[in-house]
């Protein structure tokens, strides 16, 4: 028999549109047909279990922050000093870590299959509000969560654990593995939550999910440790390795919330149910998330700028130099092979993924203050973050960066579909913008993270190799002032941006 297994997300008919920012635009055609790059991931199997619409789930989340509000406040007017039984271990885990997670929902475009009367098959777009949960993970806003709960969605809405609402944007992201850092707009400094270990968990202890199931934000569930090491198929394209099992309470909504510990401690983030069945769910191991999501930060950094260092964690702390680029700015600040980095600016550090996340906020060309152990001395240098077309990053990367000031990813198949169905051309396809360089030509024009870069002139940009010839043309490498094509929220917008003058060299 074989088993079928799904995302634990969920989306809600919507009927809402949003106005317009820019002029509203014909898709430009030209440039050779070429390779279109992405990742199929199921956008949960069960539709049909979603009863309720978008503005209901809103309601709940006002419901659900009271409802902390006066838990909160509630414990604390036991008479003297005494602490009531009702306060359970479970309780208190609970209190510890639901101020750090929050709630994610935007709109995305879905197809599924409807047999025509003939007895034929069509596919059918919809316009839907996906659901989800993250996890904060820093103090200025990095919030992890799954990539299914973020893929195509052009608006990330956030609601926190006090009601209070805002939007986030997609930084990085890792579809093989299901896993996505998005940052939250505003003020900080956020809760983040408590972080636990995945090495150590034993059959049979108890656990605790939170999320956003079925829209009722804030859910809490109980359960306990199931299974260790579980390898799950969810699809022809898609696989989870290694996963916690779990009997606790999870459904549509908790994609990318915490599995916690008695101890309030997250020790795996929430991903798949088993169809059909109930008390068996599963999530991804703590520390396979933060490895992970280590990697994604790491090649994000590395597009923007080059520091010229590796490093790993060590028992007594801190982040150890294991190897120098020649020449680099890492080895021109003095360190060598062997220091640990204790902080980064303001930023204490004891993992590689504090190291990431201390120069994520960084900028090209800015100098970062290190301070470090040599032996039993401590020091303290600059290094400097070094545009990376000046580095060994990727030539396209660097060309993007430096010309427009963006750097993109492949939009991927769902999006080209959706752009044929809905303005009935036959388009290849575009590129996801991730960053945007302040003060670029992008940043200029209010290009942001999200939106969907289809074309520069009269030539699509509808894969990284197209990019990358557009880039190299003579018309473009003299600087002109360039039409832009852009999709923001399933509209097609344009703009005019100056390009910057690319050096003369010798093409290979």
């Amino acid at each position: 028999m074989r088993f079928y297994y799904q995302n634990i997300d969920t989306c809600l008919p919507v009927s809402a549109t949003r106005a317009l920012q820019f002029t509203q635009a014909r898709i430009p055609s030209g440039v050779r047909n070429a390779w279109v790059w992405g990742i199929a991931v199921v956008v949960i199997a069960a539709m049909g279990v979603a009863n309720a619409p978008l503005s209901s789930a809103e309601d709940l989340q006002s419901v659900a922050a009271t409802s902390y509000r006066n838990a909160a406040t509630d414990h604390g007017s036991l008479s003297g000093s005494r602490r009531s039984l009702r306060e359970t271990p479970t309780v208190t885990a609970i209190r510890r870590a639901a101020p750090s997670v929050v709630n994610l929902h935007g709109q995305k475009t879905i197809r599924q299959t409807a047999a025509s009367m003939a007895g034929s098959s069509n596919d059918v777009a919809r316009q839907v509000n996906g659901m989800g949960t993250g996890v904060v993970i820093d103090p200025r806003g990095y919030v992890v969560t799954n990539y299914h709960v973020v893929e195509d969605v052009y608006e990330i809405n956030v609601t926190l654990h006090d009601g209070s609402t805002t939007t986030a944007d997609l930084i990085a992201s890792d579809p093989s593995n299901d896993l996505a850092l998005v940052k939250l707009r505003g003020a900080g400094p956020f809760q983040t939550i408590p972080r636990g270990h995945s090495n150590d968990l034993m059959v049979g202890e108890p656990v605790i999910a939170i999320g956003n199931a079925f829209g009722y934000v804030h859910t809490s569930t109980v359960g306990i440790v199931s299974a260790l090491h579980r390898d799950i198929p969810v699809n022809e394209t898609q696989s989870y390795r290694d996963l916690i099992q779990t009997s606790a309470g999870i459904n549509p909504g908790n994609s990318g919330g915490p599995l916690l510990n008695i101890d309030g401690e997250i020790i795996g983030v929430n991903v798949a149910v088993r169809v059909g069945a109930q008390q068996i769910a599963f999530a991804i191991p703590i520390d396979q998330v933060l490895d992970t999501v280590t990697e994604m930060i790491v090649r994000h950094n590395d597009r923007r700028f080059v520091i010229g260092l590796q490093g790993k964690s060590v028992q007594e702390g801190g982040f150890q130099v294991v190897d120098l680029i020649d020449g680099g700015s890492a080895q021109r600040g003095g360190l060598k092979a062997g220091d640990r980095i204790i902080k980064v600016d303001n930023d204490k550090i004891n993992t590689p993924l504090q190291y990431a996340l201390s120069v994520l906020d960084a900028s090209p060309g800015e100098n970062l203050r290190v301070e470090f152990q040599r032996g039993n001395e401590t020091y303290e240098t600059f290094v400097a973050t070094v545009p990376s077309s000046t580095g060994s990053a990727d030539p396209v990367a660097s060309l993007a960066w430096q010309v427009i000031g963006v750097a993109v990813r492949p939009a991927g198949d769902s999006f080209t579909r959706r752009m044929n169905s809905q303005m009935q051309t036959n388009y290849r396809g575009g590129l996801v913008i991730t960053d945007v360089r302040p003060g670029s030509a992008a940043d200029e024009q209010s290009i942001r993270v999200g939106d969907v870069l289809l074309g520069i002139h009269s030539w699509q940009t509808s894969s990284l190799a197209d990019l990358a010839e557009i880039l190299q043309h003579p018309e473009i490498r003299q600087g002109p002032n360039a039409k832009f094509y852009i999709v923001r929220r399933d509209q097609t917008l344009y703009g005019h941006m100056k390009l910057a003058v690319q050096p003369s060299t010798t093409r290979r």
